[in-house]
């Protein structure tokens, strides 16, 4: 049995694991293989009270878009923890990202065999003006050292409008 973390949703699918997550991107992937194609991971997160408690409910995103021509994606409702700053809550959002990255990519790499016709991003939840501003250094740094092209925003539509309307 999956735990609740392992399992995404797809609007359109219901709820899968990330190996039917990591088809269903191989199937949108392979409909239209002349086309270029954005895999992107985003996470956020919003303070509720769980229990009685003020905690972080936090939601990663995995959107996949064909540029130009529309897209798909899947969420997954995470982890719920105290947050005691804002650098802990971007932190913690950045890790989950990368995490899910390190899972879902060698995966996709197997399936599609060498075809290499999509960018993967990493978007977080941090912009130039605001609480944030400061951090960015920090967390786009913590994305490009695991390997990964870092977006921030306005461009982190993963993050700050897909993640964000699930959390």
């Amino acid at each position: 049995m999956k735990s609740k973390k392992d399992l995404f949703i797809s609007p359109s699918r219901g709820k899968l694991t990330l190996n039917q997550v990591s088809d269903a991107i191989y199937q949108f992937l392979s409909d239209d293989p002349q086309s270029k194609y954005r895999l992107v991971i985003g996470s956020d997160s919003h303070e509720r009270r769980f229990n009685g408690k003020k905690m972080a409910n936090y939601i990663t995103a995995i959107v996949v878009h064909r540029v130009g021509r529309g897209g798909r994606y899947f969420w997954t409702n995470g982890e719920k923890s105290r947050v005691s700053s804002i650098r802990q809550k971007i932190y913690q959002e950045t890790m989950l990202s990368i995490d899910v990255a390190g899972k879902i990519v060698p995966i996709l790499q197997k399936k599609l065999n060498g075809k290499n016709n999509w960018q993967l991003e990493i978007h977080i939840d941090v912009g130039r003006t605001g609480d944030t501003r400061d951090m960015i250094k920090e967390v786009v740094g913590m994305i490009v050292g695991n390997g990964y092209e870092a977006k921030i925003k306005p461009e982190a539509y993963a993050a700050s409008c897909v993640a964000d309307k699930h959390t």
